[in-house]
């Protein structure tokens, strides 16, 4: 009985973890790994297990840093099952198709160049017709619900609050006479936060793989991060410029559409135009919808009467790329939200290329940037970017704001482990050097637990930890 890492354990992206049990193989998440082009292009190369030996997946989330791969793994010859909970299935359609789409469009795009310049040609990671089996393959589960997957192993998930259908995942192993349980956090949210409930505390583990994207460090509050948007606002209006927000599709891009909402008289929003210029986000909007039984107590009661929901009345939901074009025809007084989040694809990159270097627009950075993003250079003072092969002075104002963060930050992180009536052993994943120190530290000081750090390429023995839960 054994624990395997293969991403995501010295990095925040790539999450991919195997479980041994039993002559069987359990795989949790297969994501994609991002950052810098050295780091993308991991993802072409071959996996670093047998897939053939794979007999299950488990997915926490939708998020393409833990399902981008899963394309790959189908189309590479892996034909088992794929479980998550129920609305992660319709939100990892939404994203893989959108993430399809994109491979294909970088493809095409860097074609045109290499044709150009007698280069190779390249082909897309996968297309739209590879992502069909992954469907046929995915098998929903509610939340809470105990299943078996495989003889000695059976798992539940639990409501993590990161984005609609997000999950930790509780899971009992069973090899002759041992018996373990843990506990793999998934991507886990901020509590308090709106629509989406607080993440489940759980109470019993022997091991608890865990995130620390945000583990040396706490964002603003809500309030504040909320209030310094309205100012950003006011002074773009003041500037006569644009707002961009690269959000990503699920999660944030629902939170800043309910704050611009819930604050448009506030605001004097009605002075703006307002676009969401993303496909995939239109379509998780739709996703979240459909899912009432899992928001929050006062977003239940907001879509129970329709008719108090906040309202923006000038909101453009952009599908279409003629009218993803014709959103850069408006110099001022426009709130663009589109993806990525990490500027690394899709239609910011043509908001950025018109609106970076001009001083009068501002550009509000809401959530974590990865290592080696378009979106970490410009975070830390970049005074030109290339995109498209094209180089752009950085002019607009950067503005960053932690607290609309889908992820919890170590204060959320060490509440959610404070529950736990056994004393697990902690192996840190998903997260920065110095953020996995700095929750390391804090677990030890805090809580008495022991910690390690996950390491690609690593096992633990589960028969040397625990054995209490």
């Amino acid at each position: 009985m054994q624990l395997e890492f293969y991403g995501a354990a010295d990095r925040v992206t790539g999450s991919c973890h195997i479980v041994h049990i039993n002559g069987r193989r359990v795989l949790f998440d297969c994501g994609f790994i991002q950052g810098n082009r050295a780091a993308q292009a991991l993802n072409f190369e071959p996996f670093p297990f047998d897939l053939n030996k794979v007999d299950a997946v488990v997915l926490s989330h939708a998020h393409l840093d833990h399902s981008g791969r899963l394309p790959l793994l189908v189309r590479r010859g892996y034909k088992g099952p794929i479980y998550a909970q129920n609305a992660t299935c319709d939100m990892v359609e939404v994203l893989l198709e959108d993430a399809a789409h994109i491979q294909e469009e970088d493809a095409r795009n860097a074609n045109r160049w290499r044709k150009r310049n007698n280069k190779p040609l390249v082909e897309p990671l996968y297309g739209v017709n590879d992502i069909k089996a992954v469907f046929k393959q995915m098998v929903g589960a509610r939340y809470r619900e105990k299943i078996k997957i495989l003889p000695g192993v059976k798992i539940r998930f639990r409501d993590a609050g990161h984005i609609m259908g997000s999950s930790s995942v509780e899971i009992w192993l069973k090899e002759s006479d041992l018996k373990r349980k843990i506990v793999f956090s998934g991507d886990l949210g901020q509590y308090d936060s709106p629509i989406l409930n607080d993440p489940e505390n759980l109470k019993r583990a022997d091991l608890i793989l865990m995130e620390s994207t945000y583990g040396n460090r706490n964002h603003r509050s809500r309030d504040e991060t909320i209030e310094e948007i309205g100012e950003v606002i006011k002074q773009a209006d003041k500037d006569k410029g644009n707002v961009i927000i690269p959000a990503f599709a699920i999660g944030r891009s629902q939170d800043l559409l309910y704050i611009l909402g819930s604050h448009f008289k506030q605001w004097q929003l009605d002075k703006w135009q307002i676009y969401l210029n993303s496909p995939m986000a239109i379509e998780a909007t739709q996703v979240y919808w459909n899912y009432p039984h899992l928001y929050d107590s006062e977003a239940t009661r907001l879509r129970k009467d329709v008719d108090t929901m906040p309202r923006i009345s000038n909101l453009h939901m952009t599908k279409s790329a003629a009218q993803s074009k014709a959103i850069n025809k408006v110099h001022h007084h426009a709130i663009i939200l589109a993806a990525s989040g990490m500027m690394t694809a899709g239609r910011i990159l043509h908001h950025l290329k018109q609106n970076i270097s001009r001083p009068e627009c501002h550009l509000i950075v809401a959530g974590y940037q990865g290592r080696g993003t378009l979106g970490r250079q410009i975070v830390e003072g970049a005074d030109t970017i290339k995109i498209h092969n094209k180089e752009y002075a950085v002019k607009a104002q950067i503005h960053t704001v932690g607290g609309l963060s889908a992820h919890g930050d170590q204060a959320d992180l060490l509440r959610w482990l404070s529950d736990y009536h056994t004393k697990p052993h902690v192996c840190i994943i998903h997260g920065e050097q110095k953020a996995r120190e700095g929750l390391s530290e804090k677990i030890k000081a805090q809580l008495g637990f022991d910690t390690t750090f996950g390491k690609i390429g690593n096992r633990i023995d589960l028969a040397n930890i625990g054995g209490q839960a």
